[in-house]
């Protein structure tokens, strides 16, 4: 694997806004262009690696210390702005303050990857690690103790079930047992674990869940020391092979069946649920951005590692994964109105990466200076069906993940609510939180606040409403 000299000046992670910011602030009545609907009372939240310390060797983006941004909205004003660094070891170390309590980290700790509410707390999460609990100010209060051991962490990805309030998550590893699976009851207490062997310690990023199975991608982004020179363990080995292992939520390790598929990657796979095909088969259709490889091609990688986004249709009956091409734009970060995780879903929301000469790209395939969302119609039927609608920001603005809050007055409608996110101006320290209509992806927004400062590209982020914290 290709390296690059670590400055801000070379290392893409380390230059134009993947640079990080390099203090904590916090900012009160913000200016807002339109208006903030009333009914977002909570806090939009994003996380990212944002080093604190200078960069003196080879350095992978993800691997970054974990920074939360926060914007506070209540009764249509945006009344506050905050940045936080996550108390790891390591930043309150630094900092000068004593470290939070909690169970210690398997092996290494960053906290940047996502941030959500479950239990009536805000964690923030990294695979591999236990995730941390912060206040609605974004303090870090303590290490999550969810009653019994997570000998490898979770993943940062862990779902939560509408119906049930269940969380379910899963950790992978360098040795044996490669992969556990974990379930955790609606007060946040670890309630089921299950070891699962892989042939080999691969990078699980994310899975998904249906209203009866699980779903687990073993794909060829596999534990490498060699890699660690670059300052990321993981290498790609195709030759490892690529399955999907489907698991009914009641079962063991020994009742999970694995369905190859293509060789391929995917970080974020949207939504699954079960289905009967036109032949009666019973199937599971998975939602998913695709990319042909990661990790192969060093710190710089071009469009032909990008994902796309396909359909999958895994036939239990028959035993093998159908897949299909919905769109060849350059997408991932896909969210859904979460009230039908694990059902079917009529609606997605991506984000269009960008494409080279005039994108930067990192060299994972999931990032790139693209300047649109997409909402994707897939319904099977109707005058909709297969329909995409475009938001573009315009030259120079450039959007993260965007999530779906609902409007409490139109919660009977799939996509009655907005979508809330972070958009980047180049050239400029501002960043805007730009809320759309989710029924109106293309029009105006419908309230764009505006962020005094720089907010560096990150990962994931959601909506926290005051009512769940």
């Amino acid at each position: 694997m290709e390296t690059t000299q670590t400055t801000e000046q070379t290392n893409p992670f380390l230059s134009g806004n993947f640079a990080p910011v390099h203090d904590e602030v916090t900012r009160h009545d913000l200016v807002t262009q339109g208006h903030i609907p009333e009914a977002l009372t909570g806090r939009y939240l994003r996380t990212g690696p944002n080093p604190m310390a200078e960069i003196t060797g080879p350095h992978h983006w993800f691997t970054g210390d974990g920074m939360i941004h926060g914007i506070e909205l209540q009764g249509g004003r945006a009344v506050a702005y905050r940045n936080r660094w996550v108390r790891t070891d390591a930043i309150a170390a630094a900092l000068g303050e004593a470290p939070v309590s909690g169970p210690a980290q398997p092996a290494y700790d960053s906290s940047n990857t996502n941030v959500l509410a479950f239990a009536g707390r805000i964690l923030s999460l990294t695979e591999g690690c236990y995730p941390y609990e912060l206040s609605s100010e974004l303090d870090t209060l303590r290490r999550l103790d969810p009653g019994h051991p997570l000998p490898h962490g979770m993943t940062a990805h862990p779902k939560i079930d509408p119906v049930t309030g269940e969380l379910h998550a899963f950790s992978y590893w360098w040795d044996a047992p490669e992969l556990i699976y974990h379930r955790f009851d609606p007060t946040g207490q670890l309630v089921a674990s299950e070891p699962i062997r892989l042939p080999a310690p691969v990078s699980m990023h994310d899975f998904a869940i249906t209203a009866e199975h699980i779903l687990f991608f073993d794909q060829p982004a596999v534990f490498d020391l060699d890699a660690l020179a670059t300052g990321f363990p993981f290498a790609w080995h195709p030759e490892n092979g690529a399955r999907i292992g489907v698991m009914a939520r009641s079962g063991t390790a020994a009742d999970v069946r694995w369905f190859e598929t293509p060789i391929c990657y995917t970080f974020h796979p949207i939504n699954a649920y079960e289905a009967t095909s036109p032949a009666g088969s019973r199937t599971i259709v998975l939602d998913v951005p695709v990319q042909p490889s990661v990790y192969s091609t060093g710190n710089l990688g071009g469009a032909a590692q990008a994902p796309r986004l396909q359909r999958w249709v895994v036939d239990l009956d028959a035993g093998v994964v159908g897949t299909e091409l919905v769109d060849d734009a350059i997408q991932d970060f896909g969210r859904i109105n979460e009230s039908l995780l694990g059902t079917p879903h009529r609606y997605a929301y991506t984000v269009v990466l960008g494409d080279e000469p005039d994108g930067v790209g990192t060299g994972d395939g999931i990032v790139y200076e693209g300047t649109s969302i997409l909402k994707h119609d897939r319904s099977v039927a109707g005058a909709g069906a297969g329909r995409r609608e475009v938001h573009d920001f315009g030259p120079g603005h450039h959007p993260g993940e965007f999530v779906f809050v609902a409007d409490p007055d139109r919660a009977p409608v799939e996509d009655g609510g907005w979508l809330l996110g972070l958009v980047h101006h180049d050239g400029a320290e501002r960043t805007d939180l730009v809320v759309l209509d989710a029924q109106d992806v293309a029009g105006d927004p419908v309230a764009t606040v505006v962020i005094p400062r720089r907010v560096p590209y990150g990962f994931h982020g959601n909506w926290v409403a005051d009512a769940t914290v």
